[in-house]
């Protein structure tokens, strides 16, 4: 039962004078205002029966404490109880009891979603830009990777897994032992064939599951729940080409690369940040195959929604895609994206284009004189073929080497390759440049959340939990942002004063 009451200052209170004025948890309680989560969570409660809930501003700050400080439940609900300073921010009188590491487990699990969470994030923003912290009109978007809680594990040891739980199971339903009927599982790890390792793995598993099939009624659900649910692992091809599930624990975790040489296993976030001001506006989090920018449109829209006027939008090369730079034109904003090789693969050297006329020059001088519109009978994959005026290539002196066995060139680029070409020639301008160093600023905070606020691996398991474990880290590094802004903002507050009262003699 949710019954939200003023708070009575007891004459204890007194003792949160104590707490210095330049305190991080002081000054992000006198800038924001927390009591929305409130009306927030109201829904979630019931309004007349059942015990007195703890104030859902209250949880959702034990957890912004938890994350700013990277504690454990239990580590953060014994801090909370000692410190002073946790105390003033939780609201709370200091003889008061806090709840206990459990409640504030099942209010994560239970009581808070995502979405809530993005709705936080929103409105500290939408204050923030509201008391002038957040003035800039540019935001800068990137990924991160999370370690999964569990390790990889190949196809061969998770089918062995597999068949080791169905046994588990229906002997736990039934009480019966099925060991003495089915096969020994094969030791994999002698057979140095990969694939022949994989093939009697799946013989094994595939056996396990109709022994048991045969024994069981409707009445062992438990058993039958995990039948299916080898089953649906079997039947993904991805799940033997070790590209789909590696873990039974975490199931929603992937593989992903870093690069071409080093991988990971676990997730990826993403997030929208301003360049100027460093406080994150929007997160999303997918599993590590994610493909970077997917969730931009999203993550943008929520970032305006917060009050900020974008007008400027950094990223790293993995955001140079077609669909990307639409949606920043659309919110008319100017994309500061360095072109990607992997869209564009035009060797400038060689080539150089004219927008006007919609012709290409070779390095020859030579000038491209009709194009045609092309769509692949294989692939389907549309393109544009300029076609070289012929007798300009005859008389070329690299004819033989350029145009080969054809009696011209033929350049065949694709349909947006015209426009990224205009994209190239300004990236190579100094303003550009200059612009482009504002994006830096995106790789600290990156750093930040992974080494002082845990998101360099996963707490829990799941996507979900992930997630909310990312969220909460970004309103964490957010507090602590907001508090360094506005003490900045006293420091030059006072330098003017001091600078006025030496100029007028006060």
């Amino acid at each position: 039962m949710l019954r939200l009451k003023p708070k009575q200052l007891s004459f204890h209170y007194s003792l949160y004078n104590k707490i210095p004025e330049n305190h991080i948890l002081k000054k992000i309680d006198s800038v924001v205002d927390f009591s929305f989560i409130n009306e927030l969570l109201e829904g979630s409660y019931c309004k007349e029966f059942g015990r007195p809930a703890k104030e859902p501003e209250m949880m959702c700050k034990l957890l912004f404490l938890q994350h700013l400080y990277n504690l454990s439940d239990e580590r953060v609900i014994e801090e909370a109880s000692l410190n002073l300073a946790y105390l003033y921010f939780l609201g709370v009188n200091p003889e008061d009891t806090l709840p206990d590491k459990s409640l504030l487990s099942k209010f994560r699990t239970q009581r808070l979603q995502e979405s809530t969470l993005d709705e936080i994030i929103t409105e500290i923003v939408r204050q923030c830009v509201e008391k002038g912290i957040i003035e800039g009109n540019s935001v800068s978007i990137d990924t991160t990777h999370i370690e999964a809680n569990t390790i990889k594990k190949t196809p061969e040891r998770l089918m062995k897994h597999l068949g080791r739980k169905i046994i588990n199971t229906y002997k736990e339903e039934t009480g019966l032992d099925l060991e003495e009927d089915i096969p020994e599982a094969p030791n994999y790890k002698e057979i140095e064939d990969h694939k022949k390792a994989k093939a009697i793995m799946k013989d094994y598993l595939e056996t396990v599951i109709d022994k048991v099939e045969k024994n069981i009624s409707t009445q062992k659900p438990k058993t039958k729940e995990v039948i299916e649910k080898a089953k649906e692992i079997l039947d993904d091809p991805k799940f033997i080409n070790q590209k789909g599930i590696r873990s039974l624990i975490d199931e929603d975790a992937r593989v992903g690369r870093k690069s071409k040489n080093h991988n990971y296993f676990g997730y990826k976030t993403e997030f929208v940040m301003t360049t100027d001001e460093r406080i994150i506006t929007s997160v999303r989090t997918a599993n590590g195959a994610y493909t970077d920018g997917n969730h931009a449109k999203e993550m943008l829209e929520q970032t305006k929604k917060a009050g900020i006027k974008i007008e400027e939008v950094y990223g790293d090369k993995a955001y140079f895609r077609k669909p990307i730079l639409d949606d920043i034109k659309e919110i008319n904003a100017k994309a500061y994206i360095p072109v990607s090789e992997s869209v564009y693969r035009i060797d400038e050297s060689e080539f150089t284009y004219n927008k006007d006329s919609d012709e290409w020059q070779c390095s020859q001088g030579n000038i491209t004189e009709k194009k045609k519109y092309f769509k692949s009978k294989t692939n389907g994959k549309e393109s544009y073929k300029y076609y070289f005026e012929i007798n300009q290539c005859k008389a070329c002196p690299i004819h033989d080497k350029c145009a080969k066995k054809s009696s011209r060139k033929i350049l065949n680029v694709g349909l947006n390759t015209p426009e990224f070409y205009e994209i190239s020639q300004y990236q190579k301008t100094d303003e550009f440049k200059e612009k482009y160093k504002k994006r830096a600023s995106i790789e600290g905070k990156n750093a930040e959340l992974k080494r002082f606020h845990g998101l360099c691996r996963a707490r829990g398991y799941g996507l979900l939990s992930v997630s909310m474990q990312s969220k909460l880290a970004a309103i964490a590094v957010n507090i602590k942002r907001i508090a360094a802004i506005v003490s900045s903002f006293l420091t030059i507050f006072l330098e003017r004063i001091i600078i006025f009262e030496v100029n007028f003699g006060f």
